[in-house]
């Protein structure tokens, strides 16, 4: 009787088990991809739906967060519209000098040596001018200006009655093909283009006005002359500089002036934009001293080809002994926190993840790299903040699951 008993226990032991319900296993249905919008000014705006910001009053950014970030953690995939708006910048990882750096501060002017101007090629008086605001922006070719000219109407009477005599008189005494030739290169000289002269050439009339072409280009810096200005032979008509390279000027005392020498290399930090540092060069320093301040001029050139530097802004030069060179990332490419230094490292495939770093003490421009970066790794410099508040608000800890 026990033993039928134990087998009926058993026995319902087994269907109890049978009816357990089986663990589930974790969800493992895709992250819908979702979007926010926030501002480039000001990470910490999260809104769901496009407008300006509420605190600086900018256009929103659109974040686009998909399948991919939600997987790989602290990992942001960003668009290229979304890295332009939000201005982030990259550096490479290089040695640089991290020691004590002397700071002048400067000006941004114009290359002098890559100025130009167009004068005026013959006497007249200016009719029309086309090129009104300095600032503005001529190429070789661009009309410039018409002008009612006595002489330049008598060159082309010259010029056409030349030719007509040489289909006319036939006389062998005579070379016709140097009375054109001669005409035409007055024509040339006094501010006519070859494609003018054709034009004079087939149409066979002379006109009371022409218009005059540039002969340089660049932005104009200085307009000499209005309409119905008479000009002479000569006479400066506008002024253009090329803006792809320029000069920071700056001063320093006697004292300071040996530790600079032609062709050194220095970093430029421009205030204007957002503490950015460019590389330059030392162009010149002045063998003579002021008379009256007794300081030494000291002239850097720097390049400028996406045209974002402007005369006029503020620049901070800095050189030190390069003796103090040691691998190194721009200052402004470090975020401490209460869990150490990060940077934020753009990946192999566009997106950027943060990294955990060990730096030691450097100047304003550049800190030394003790650990956690090789050479010829590409660090964020602008716009960290932003990446760390999106990893942030994805994670809610932005040094979460880092190591060195």
């Amino acid at each position: 009787m026990n033993k039928i008993k134990i087998a009926i226990g058993f026995l319902v032991l087994l269907g109890l088990a049978a009816c357990k319900p089986k663990p589930q296993q974790p969800a493992t249905a895709e992250v819908q991809a979702k979007a926010y919008y926030t501002c480039s000014m000001h990470p910490q705006v999260h809104e769901d739906h496009p407008g300006n910001c509420p605190i600086c009053g900018m256009k929103l950014i659109k974040v686009e967060l998909t399948r991919t970030d939600a997987m790989n953690g602290n990992k942001i995939v960003l668009t290229a519209a979304q890295i332009r708006l939000a201005g982030i910048q990259t550096d490479t990882v290089r040695e640089e000098n991290t020691g004590v750096e002397k700071t002048l501060t400067g000006t941004v002017t114009t290359d002098e040596s890559k100025t130009d101007e167009l004068s005026a090629r013959v006497a007249g008086r200016v009719q029309q001018l086309f090129v009104r605001t300095i600032g503005e922006k001529v190429s070789i070719g661009q009309a410039v200006y018409t002008i009612y000219s006595e002489d330049l109407l008598e060159a082309e009477k010259e010029y056409l009655l030349a030719r007509q005599q040489q289909k006319i008189l036939h006389n062998p005494d005579v070379d016709y093909a140097q009375l054109i030739s001669s005409a035409e290169n007055k024509l040339l000289i006094w501010g006519l283009s070859p494609e003018q002269i054709r034009n004079l050439t087939q149409s066979g009339k002379v006109s009371a006005t022409v218009t005059v072409l540039s002969k340089t280009a660049g932005t104009v810096s200085d307009i000499a002359i209005h309409e119905g200005d008479y000009v002479s032979e000569g006479m400066t008509v506008l002024k253009t500089q090329a803006l792809n390279t320029l000069w920071i000027e700056a001063q320093l005392y006697a004292s300071e002036a040996g530790n600079y020498h032609m062709n050194d290399k220095v970093n430029v930090s421009l205030p204007n934009l957002n503490g950015q540092i460019i590389a330059g060069k030392v162009e010149f320093i002045n063998p003579e001293l002021s008379d009256q301040s007794k300081v030494d001029l000291i002239r850097i050139s720097i390049s400028n080809h996406q045209g974002l530097i402007r005369p006029g802004m503020l620049a901070y030069i800095s050189i030190g002994s390069e003796g103090n060179r040691s691998l190194a990332v721009p200052a402004s490419a470090i975020l401490t926190g209460g869990k150490g230094s990060i940077v934020w490292v753009k990946n192999a495939d566009g997106s950027f993840s943060p990294k955990m770093v060990s730096v030691g003490s450097g100047n304003q421009n550049y800190v030394p790299v003790i650990s956690g970066l090789t050479t010829g790794d590409v660090v964020v410099t602008n716009g960290t903040y932003l990446l760390n508040s999106e990893a942030i608000f994805k994670n809610g800890d932005s040094m979460a699951g880092m190591k060195m």
